[in-house]
């Protein structure tokens, strides 16, 4: 339980990202972001004993908050940057939202993407016009191999959530939920990089002092938890888990210092936690989320959080499912329990 009554931080000159950058970046954004829409459930409410509004950046650009960042991100570059080009690495999101603002800016994207990355994101970053490379995550450091190619080719380099202007760009959902609703008490935001995580923590501490801001991540995808309780950073390599969007090796440069700064708590859930929020949300909120846009409900949902009387945000961050795995990801939530299962379930859905 987290005390709804303990102290905020206080920002520091050092940090990366302020709220005028999110400020400007909300400017930036207009008449190209969907200003997404904010779903409540009565049965939810009833479920968690608040009153809870769930942010649903599902229904982005792109079908995440991705696109956020990436546009606020390219709209700033030099015009001999978006002449030369940009590349980017991510297992789909980032890659879709670069692809797009790349296709409205006129900026030639190349984009770097694991060959396990689901097909329909794989797919859809084509569709946008961007040049798609795979790798083998097993073999293959993408920072590394991002950072080669963009020396070789002369292309700007955009990571998929340490970067400032991109943190920024992300910060936006926070402000846009907060402005229409209200203040909050509680903010539910999922994490892998932490880029949407400290943007909107930093929106959430400007426009309502007194929110708590809580990371959820998957516990197999555990590192910025054990980063944020043992204040080092820790890392973790391909973790085995179903959020494909919570397979980040650890906190970045920018986003580290900006969770420890803004952030309340860190919490994991179980991957049949996450799978069971996420058909929960399919059928009750009538809209199609995908695995790691289900992170932060699963916190609420399952029971791992509980914020009695309280108005809560969630952000759910994607749904970019490929509905051709979506039977199989079924049956494996309607089985599971909620102890975590004996044999890791990714191997199992593979």
């Amino acid at each position: 339980m987290i005390d709804l009554e303990a102290s905020q931080p206080t920002a520091s000159p050092l940090l990366a990202v302020t709220y005028p950058d999110i400020e400007a970046a909300a400017a930036r954004l207009q008449g190209y972001a969907h200003h997404t829409p904010v779903l409540i459930s009565t049965t939810v409410d009833r479920q968690v004993g608040g009153q809870v509004f769930f942010k649903c950046e599902n229904f982005q650009r792109t079908g995440s908050f991705k696109f956020r960042g990436a546009y606020n991100a390219l709209a700033q570059l030099s015009p001999e940057q978006r002449q030369r080009g940009v590349i980017a690495y991510s297992s789909g999101n980032h890659a879709q939202a670069i692809a797009l603002a790349g296709r409205l800016l006129n900026i030639p994207a190349t984009i770097i993407m694991p060959a396990d990355a689901p097909a329909v994101k794989q797919a859809a970053t084509r569709d946008y016009g961007a040049e798609v490379l795979l790798y083998d995550r097993e073999m293959t450091n993408r920072e590394e191999l991002g950072k080669t190619l963009a020396d070789e080719r002369g292309l700007t380099l955009i990571p998929p959530y340490d970067y400032p202007t991109v943190i920024a760009g992300q910060g936006t959902a926070a402000k846009e939920l907060i402005d229409e609703v209200g203040e909050l008490d509680v903010l539910l935001v999922c994490c892998g990089g932490g880029g949407l995580l400290s943007g909107c923590a930093i929106a959430a501490h400007t426009l309502s002092p007194q929110c708590q801001v809580v990371g959820v991540e998957p516990k197999r995808a555990d590192d910025a938890t054990r980063s944020f309780y043992s204040k080092t950073l820790q890392t973790v390599h391909n973790p085995d888990t179903i959020a494909d969007g919570a397979r980040t090796p650890c906190l970045g440069t920018y986003t580290f210092p900006l969770v420890l700064n803004y952030v309340t708590d860190m919490v994991t859930v179980s991957e049949a936690a996450i799978l069971r929020s996420m058909f929960f949300l399919w059928e009750r909120l009538k809209i199609v989320v995908e695995p790691t846009g289900a992170i932060a409900a699963a916190a609420l949902l399952e029971g791992v959080l509980r914020f009695p009387n309280a108005r809560i945000g969630v952000i759910i961050s994607g749904g970019n499912v490929d509905l051709k795995q979506a039977g199989k990801l079924l049956g494996k939530a309607t089985q599971s329990k909620k102890a975590v299962p004996e044999k890791p379930l990714a191997q199992e859905l593979s």
